[in-house]
């Protein structure tokens, strides 16, 4: 829990990891295990910096968005209630404190920061913080719903405070306020724009809103309106869009962009010696697997049916697919070895982890068995979507050649990222190979993407033995109980396994030798407010 003032509702934070940059002068080969300083000293004022994203993000609106990428923007743009330092330790940031939570864990009571301004310039007060939480819980489409499912009602207490009513105990909850459901956006915007918010969106941070073309690029610019505006040296933020993780890190080597997000683990060993780009190693939080259509009949968040296809009706069937692949030859393979090899949603550096689960060896014997027991004519078809990335295009490719081999003939569907998202959502998909950032609560790791009718639960499973662990771990803070909880819902997914874990990865970020000033955490996000070049 936090070294700052405990509240009830805080989860235990995560192992540490530092703040880092770039720096010029001197090869850097990259922490992977949580992070190295990369960088000393101020950045200058001024200058334009453009960072290079891997996909195109969803909506810009804290309310509806659900990608890493649009996280990315986010950070640097729409600030939140809570927040996490260096050290995954949850920090207000528009709060001006952390919360104060009643005896029965029912009422929660959030300070908020008076020197705050929005970037169209109005004033952010207790008021706002009540507009936008109550945006999140009750837009239809709301991505948010569930987060925050246990509020039921917010009240302004005066300009400066507001108070949540909860249903129950809700431990998750300072965390998700430190994510998406935390972000408090202009009211004034709001009833401008209504459901076309993403449009322009207004919030309060660092850098605002200047203009996007779809599919290209995103733009932004210092705001004269940031409560902490001397930090920022930055006069714009821009983003890009390339897919391709070779041509990402192209771009920063010819100085065509600046830094680069997700650079593929194959290109980490050339690059960590090369003198005209830094980089940043870091352990993620996250996951990345193949989800499985297990129910999702009528779309995400409409009842669980039954579905047609050979790995969506059988489990044990889903378990051959399973032990027909090999997670250490796949990491080898595909990710040079940079990767962690993983068959939970939790990664190693969560409290949470329990060692006692093991990851199953591949078993094409067993495999084989379980496919001749279905009585299902061989090769047993099996559609995976995967993103256009070599990467990903890759990774379904091994994963085609393991899974032939027992008796399932694997076509590999490659097509746009918010395309195969938009696909899966409506239930219009066999299995997909997709991950999640992470967050520092294990809440954020399952429950949406496991628990009956979740926003995010794109496979369709639903078992109320899950539901009730994951539901029960909501109500308590004390971290045994949790662990317990956490670890029977483990061995519940993994029976039926509408999501098959393969590997916690490595974040690898590149910069230019002269940027410095960027944080970038175990969550994945670059943070850019210090960020700038070097004097």
């Amino acid at each position: 829990m936090s070294r700052r003032r405990r509240a009830a509702l805080m989860p235990v934070a995560l192992a540490s990891v530092t703040l880092v940059g770039a720096c010029s002068g001197g090869a850097n080969a990259p922490g992977a295990t949580g992070g190295s300083a990369l960088a000393t000293g101020e950045a200058r004022a001024g200058g334009d910096l453009t960072l290079a994203l891997a996909e195109d993000p969803d909506a810009l609106d804290p309310t509806l968005a659900r990608t890493l990428v649009s996280r990315e923007v986010f950070v640097n743009m729409c600030e939140k209630l809570y927040d996490v330092d260096e050290s995954l330790e949850l920090v207000p940031q528009l709060a001006a404190e952390l919360p104060e939570v009643s005896g029965d864990g029912t009422t929660v009571t959030i300070k908020i920061r008076d020197d705050v301004t929005f970037n169209d310039g109005t004033k952010m007060d207790a008021q706002a913080v009540k507009t936008s939480l109550d945006r999140h819980r009750t837009l239809e489409g709301s991505a948010r719903k569930s987060e925050l499912s246990a509020v039921t009602a917010v009240d302004v207490v005066d300009p400066s405070t507001v108070t949540l009513t909860l249903s129950a105990p809700f431990a998750p909850l300072t965390a998700q306020l430190a994510d998406r459901a935390g972000m408090i956006m202009s009211p004034v915007q709001l009833e401008k724009l209504g459901d076309q918010f993403a449009t322009d969106p207004v919030c309060a941070g660092p850098f605002e809103f200047v203009s996007r073309t779809p599919g290209s690029e995103i733009v932004l610019k210092k705001s004269t309106d940031y409560y902490d505006a001397d930090k920022v040296k930055l006069d714009g933020l821009s983003f890009t869009i390339i897919t391709d993780a070779n041509v990402r890190q192209a771009n920063v080597k010819s100085g065509d962009v600046q830094v680069a997000e997700r650079i593929a683990a194959t290109d980490v060993a050339a690059l960590e010696s090369d003198p005209a780009v830094r980089l940043i190693g870091q352990d993620s939080l996250g996951y990345q697997g193949v989800t499985i259509n297990v129910g999702n009949v009528a779309g995400v968040g409409e009842p669980a049916g039954k579905v047609d296809t050979p790995l969506g009706g059988s489990p044990d069937l889903r378990k051959a697919f399973e032990l027909s692949l090999d997670r250490e030859v796949i990491n080898q393979v595909v990710f040079a070895g940079k990767n962690k090899t993983g068959c939970t949603p939790l990664p190693p550096a969560s409290p949470y982890f329990d060692e006692s689960i093991t990851c199953s060896s591949r078993d094409l014997e067993e495999a084989k068995r379980l496919v001749a027991a279905s009585g299902i004519p061989t090769p047993i078809p099996v559609r995976l979507s995967v993103s256009t990335s070599p990467d990903n295009l890759r990774l379904g490719q091994v994963i085609q050649g393991q899974a032939k081999e027992a008796g399932f003939d694997v076509k590999v569907e490659s097509s746009e990222f918010a395309s195969a998202l938009d696909a899966a959502d409506a239930g219009q998909f066999d299995t997909l190979q997709v991950g999640w950032s992470g967050r520092i609560d294990p809440d954020g790791n399952m429950y949406n993407h496991l628990h009956s009718g979740a926003p995010l639960n794109t496979s369709g499973e639903s078992n109320p033995e899950l539901d009730e662990a994951l539901d029960a771990a909501r109500l308590t803070s004390d971290e045994g109980e949790r662990k317990t909880l956490y670890t029977q819902a483990i061995e519940i997914v993994n029976e039926d396994r509408p999501i098959i874990y393969l590997y916690h990865p490595v974040n690898y970020l590149a910069t230019a030798p002269d940027v410095t000033g960027v944080a970038y955490y175990a969550d994945g996000l670059p943070r850019m407010k210090t960020a700038g070049y070097a004097n």
